[in-house]
């Protein structure tokens, strides 16, 4: 495999995003639900699109919310519903509009405090915590990330109760349910402003987080890994994993200092 010729440099300002101009097209932009590419369509678990190409608007996300909240309801999900994102730039509008969703349907919403971001596996590790031993009043969740697409992307992901991607069982029908939604012009969407829906007795703001990483211990030998002596360098490139693995780090008892390049950067500024 050939090396990039930009490998180790900055990228070039033509390669840069408009992060303002994403949140401007999310919100402006409508779906044009005679076109294919611009419905909802579920891949591995979630939707994922541009506002730049008209498919990841706020329009997708009020629809596939109200989508998994009547799938919820015809399952007979009540448990709380655990909500993640990363830091995508699209990712932080995308939760605050599925949230107006949820909490005008009375679902019992919980996100990570502070306004935090979440690796997907902190959220599978939420709900099946959540889980473990019932049987009823069972949680989910979603996560609001495209995984590895371009910056440009947004993605919006559910997690049935097992804690992983859900099926597509599942996803076709939300995906139905969310195209049906946005044909009938959002008629049947629930909303309320955002502003009450971070303020309703239903939304609750957790550390998600450190839960996720001291349960790291039950599956990781982090004695042997601390003895081993080993350097590691690791940059998530300002991706969810930040938090998580500057936790980890301390959590093994490392002396090492935990950085990012963002964060190496602001301490030069």
């Amino acid at each position: 495999m050939a090396v990039s010729p930009l490998a180790g440099r900055p990228a070039p300002a033509s390669m840069l995003i408009d992060p303002a101009r994403l949140e401007r097209e999310y919100y402006a932009r409508r779906p044009d639900v005679d076109d294919p590419t611009q419905l909802v369509a579920f891949g591995t678990s979630g939707h994922r699109g541009s506002p730049l190409r008209g498919s990841f608007t706020e329009g997708h996300i009020l629809a596939i919310t109200q989508a998994i909240c009547d799938y919820r309801r015809g399952q007979g999900i009540d448990g709380p519903l655990y909500m993640g994102k990363d830091t995508h730039a699209v990712s932080g509008p995308a939760e605050r509009t599925a949230l107006e969703v949820l909490a005008a349907n009375g679902v019992e919403v919980v996100i990570q405090r502070d306004d935090g971001v979440t690796p997907t596996p902190v959220v599978s590790h939420a709900i099946l915590v959540y889980n473990h031993g019932r049987t009823a009043h069972v949680a989910d969740g979603i996560v609001v990330t495209p995984s590895h697409n371009p910056p440009e992307d947004g993605g919006f992901k559910y997690n049935p109760p097992n804690g992983g991607p859900a099926d597509t069982d599942v996803t076709g029908w939300v995906e139905r349910r969310a195209n049906q939604l946005l044909r009938e012009g959002l008629a049947g969407v629930k909303r309320v402003p955002v502003e009450a829906a971070m303020k309703a007795a239903t939304t609750h703001a957790e550390d998600l987080v450190t839960p996720y990483v001291a349960d790291l211990r039950s599956v990781v030998d982090l004695d042997a890994v601390r003895a081993a002596g080993l350097r590691i360098a690791v940059d998530p490139l300002g991706g969810a994993s930040g938090p998580t693995g500057s936790r980890s780090a301390h959590s093994t008892g490392s002396t090492s200092r935990w950085s990012t390049r963002s964060s190496i950067r602001r301490s030069r500024s």
